[in-house]
């Protein structure tokens, strides 16, 4: 039993804390959306798609974003033309919970541990972003490709960018190697 103390240890970390973190955003998100009567996305995702139009409008593109008026999604429109929607699994938080799940069951130091899930989940959200920013433009010039695009590309960019902190994490932070 002993040799596989830490495996059953990360395992326990792991779904504790995942579920935990999961729990408290679900709590969130029956607080902050609204499904009844008119539909409202969390202010997160608000966020995010107002923040992904502020940076298509500093690169000079005309974008807007409204709320959806037959879902909990917002619309996203850039040059008149509808583009996509953007709902609650764009925003990140589902990444950066894992993400954290993940740091804590590899945990270093206190301090460490707690300014690196920092550290990475606004690198990770600031990557979503910049994602997101990607994912219309491409959209935008090569419709026919979205599912491509949408499906296997932007998925890979934001989980190789997590495993990448993932690895960085075990190799240069975490006790593993202590």
């Amino acid at each position: 039993m002993k040799k596989y103390k830490n495996i059953i240890n990360f395992l326990v970390k792991f779904f504790v804390s995942y579920f935990l973190l999961v729990a408290i955003y679900n709590g969130y998100l029956q607080k902050s959306q609204q499904k009844e009567s008119f539909y409202q996305t969390s202010s997160i995702t608000t966020a995010v798609a107002n923040q992904t139009v502020k940076v298509l409008t500093a690169f000079g593109y005309n974008v807007r974003v409204m709320q959806h008026d037959k879902e909990v999604s917002l619309k996203l429109f850039m040059e008149g033309k509808y583009i996509l929607r953007i709902i609650e699994g764009c925003n990140s938080v589902s990444l950066i919970i894992l993400f954290i799940a993940f740091i804590f069951s590899f945990s270093g130091s206190l301090s460490a541990t707690l300014l690196f899930s920092i550290i990475g989940s606004a690198l990770i959200y600031i990557i979503n972003i910049l994602r997101i920013v990607f994912l219309i433009l491409m959209i935008h010039k090569f419709p026919s490709q979205i599912v491509i695009l949408h499906d296997l590309v932007f998925p890979a960019i934001i989980y190789g960018f997590i495993f990448l902190l993932w690895v960085l994490w075990v190799n240069k932070f975490s006790n593993l190697k202590r």
